[in-house]
Order: structure tokens, then sequence, then C-alpha cells
């Protein structure tokens, strides 16, 4: 059963991550993403490890399945006539890179739109066009500076620090996502297509202050920025007799079981601790004796006593342990993928249900580089010889040419 974006056309021009596995996200709801490459490819099908194959290695493979691969040379006016066809066939149009570079390239909202009315045009890049920083380029390591990221682990750690995951580019491709979701829908009631704009910086402002605009949610402020739970230097898993354990006993009656299964009544009378608003205000002692319990067994003795209850309590995996993680096996979570050159490949479903479209995130493997070239400039409409004129000029590339 196809999913819900069968029959919806995404041209997609973007590299690294977060464009692309935005992409992937829509083509495993069924889109038809066609990946635009210039000729050297994105620069992730070389970061990781890799097999025989060139072009092909581990980053570029776990964002990028379920499309199909069209090498154009933008600098060259064959290809960008290709890509003026394939426009006429769209519906969105998504690129990641500064909109300077997409009206130097002649692809700006205007251009796109002369082609295409109804078509959605999508940018995600560092910082909104018209502000001072409009002109910036941005990556991952940049946004998490600026946004305030790096300095929330200074209050904790003691210097700023980066988080060890790209958070800003896979907010903003889950961002890129919902927008373009919302943009069909208004397209769908109303015929309409326009122009959006996801900032990489106010995505991640947007992400980061939802929790600790804190004080300053008021005019004036009523203190400062920060929520103070999450500043806590003792906020961290657990050591029990034998590992860790993740355990937090936040709402009123999760305190109640955890005091009373733990044989730690004692605290249900400390006024340190009887109320939510108590036990964050003194949030360095509720974590140290929570630390301070938890220090008496072991993890699975922990597990056996509050795995029924709604405490909120699991182990504490390690990135080799998510593989064989218990539940993520039992729900087909890790998906096997026969790649027609890789060999088996391991893949993350889909995290969505849906009842009546499900999604397929097997549907195609990822693509070799320009493996799609002739076939999709063809349903653009052109003909062989143009297409052999722009093999020629290597205006296109198609894979076993490469």
């Amino acid at each position: 059963m196809p999913g819900p974006l069968h029959g919806i056309r995404v041209l997609e021009l973007t590299s690294v991550v977060l464009g692309p596995w935005a992409a992937q996200i829509l083509g495993d709801m069924g889109a038809d993403i066609i990946k635009i490459e210039a000729p050297h490819g994105d620069s992730n099908r070389n970061l990781g490890a890799s097999r025989a194959t060139k072009n092909m290695a581990a980053l570029y493979l776990t964002c990028n399945r379920n499309k199909r691969s069209l090498v154009l040379d933008l600098k060259q006016e064959s290809a960008k006539a290709a890509l003026r066809a394939l426009i006429k066939t769209a519906d969105v149009f998504f690129h990641n890179n500064r909109p300077q570079t997409m009206e130097k390239l002649g692809f700006d909202y205007a251009k796109v739109r002369a082609i295409n009315p109804k078509i959605v045009y999508c940018g995600a890049y560092g910082y909104r066009k018209d502000g001072p920083y409009g002109e910036r380029g941005a990556l991952d390591d940049s946004i998490q500076a600026v946004s305030g990221i790096a300095m929330l682990n200074k209050m904790v750690l003691g210097e700023p620090r980066y988080l060890p995951t790209i958070v800003a580019d896979k907010t903003t491709a889950i961002t890129s996502v919902y927008g373009i979701l919302g943009a069909l829908f208004h397209r769908e009631r109303t015929g309409e297509g326009q122009e959006l704009e996801i900032p990489m910086y106010e995505t991640l402002v947007n992400y980061v202050m939802a929790e600790h605009l804190w004080g300053k949610t008021f005019d004036p402020p009523l203190g400062p920025a920060g929520y103070v739970r999450l500043m806590s230097q003792e906020r961290k898993p657990y050591p029990t007799k034998d590992g860790f354990i993740a355990i937090l006993p936040y709402l009123d009656a999760h305190w109640e079981t955890f005091c009373k299964k733990s044989g730690r009544t004692d605290l249900l009378e400390d006024p340190r601790f009887t109320t939510l608003a108590k036990r964050v205000a003194n949030i360095d002692q509720t974590y140290q004796e929570t630390a301070k319990t938890m220090a008496t067994r072991t993890t699975k003795e922990w597990i056996d006593i509050f795995g029924e209850t709604s405490v909120p309590t699991i182990v504490v995996n390690t990135l080799d342990d998510l593989v064989t993680d218990e539940h993520l096996v039992a729900t087909g979570f890790w998906k096997t993928i026969n790649h027609p050159t890789e060999g088996k490949l391991r893949t993350p479903a889909f995290p969505v249900n849906y009842s009546a479209t499900p999604a397929d995130e097997t549907r195609l493997h990822q693509p070799l580089l320009g493996e799609h070239s002739v076939i999709i400039l063809k349903e653009a409409g052109l003909d062989q010889a143009a297409i052999d004129a722009m093999v020629a000029t290597k205006a296109t590339v198609q894979s076993g040419s490469l």
C-alpha cells in the first residue's frame, strides 16, 4: 500500500545531513524524491565506513534511502534547462543553499514560481535572509554555538561543548518536513504554492527556549533564563551496584511510589521534597538522594522493582547496545536492505505507524551517483540525443560512466 505522500514529487538539491535526512523522511512516506547532485556528488558519500563501491559510505547510506539520483552540473546551461523541465513536473523544490547562491544559479523562488506557480519552494539554511546574519554560511557546530546549546554545556560541565549529535541539522530537518507538509496541505485546499524559509538559527532558538526561556518568559523578567532542573551537575544516569540506570521520579505520584518501593519513606516527610516545585527548587539534593538510593542495588533489581510502575525507569544503552535492544528487536525497528552493490545493510524503521498508509523504508535502495540520470531526464521530456549530449559534456552523469 502506498504511503501518505504517494504521488508527490520532490526535487532535492541538498547535501550533508539536514536536507538529505529531511528528504528521506518524505521518501519514506511515499514521495518520489529526485536527489539532484553535482558531478562530484553529495559530500557525505565518502564519510564513514564503506565497502568497495566508490561514493557509498555509511553517512550517505543512512540519509538517502527511497530516492533516485540525478547528476546535473548546474554550471552548464543544458543542465539548467533540464532542471527547469523537471520543475514543471514537481510538487516541491527543496534546497539547503544560501538564498544568494540560488539567485546566482537562476533558481530562486521567483524564477521557479514562474515555471510552476503551484510549487512548494523550501529553502533550509543558516539564518533568515532579511536579518544581519542573512548572508552567512552555517553548519551544525556554528548553530549549536549561536543558539546557546554550547553554553548550556558550560553551565553544567564548566566549558562550552557541542552535543555529540548534529542536533541543529536534524531538528531543522524535521522542521522542514512539517513545514513542507503544511504547505502541501494549504495547496491541497487552495491550489496555491508558496515559499518556505527554514532557518537553522531561529529553529534551534525556538527549540532551546521552549523550556529555557524560564524567567524571561515575562517582560520585565522574573528571573534569568534556564530551566534549573536541567542545569544541575547531578542530572545524569545513576550508578548501581553493577552498572547504570535512568530513573526520574518526577511527578508527585512518581515520587511517592519511588520512596515507598525503594525503602526511602523518610524522604516523603522531608520538606525539601514534598512537592514537584520544591524538588525542582532543591534539585541538586533531589538528585543526590536519588543517586544514594540507586547505588544500593543492581540495575536488574531496580528494573524489576520499578518496571511495572509509572515511574520512568530504563537501562542506559550504549550506541552498540541499540542494535540488540530487546524492545527494538521485538518491534521490528531494525530493517534489512539487500543493496545491489553494498550487500546487506541495516536501516532504522520509520518512527510513525500509519494504520491506513504505512511508510516503507525499504522501497528504494540508496542510489549510486547518477544511477537514475537517464530515466529521470527522459521523464522530463528530453530525447536521447539531448541526453547523450549532456553526458558528453558531463552536464549529467549516469552510474557506470563514473
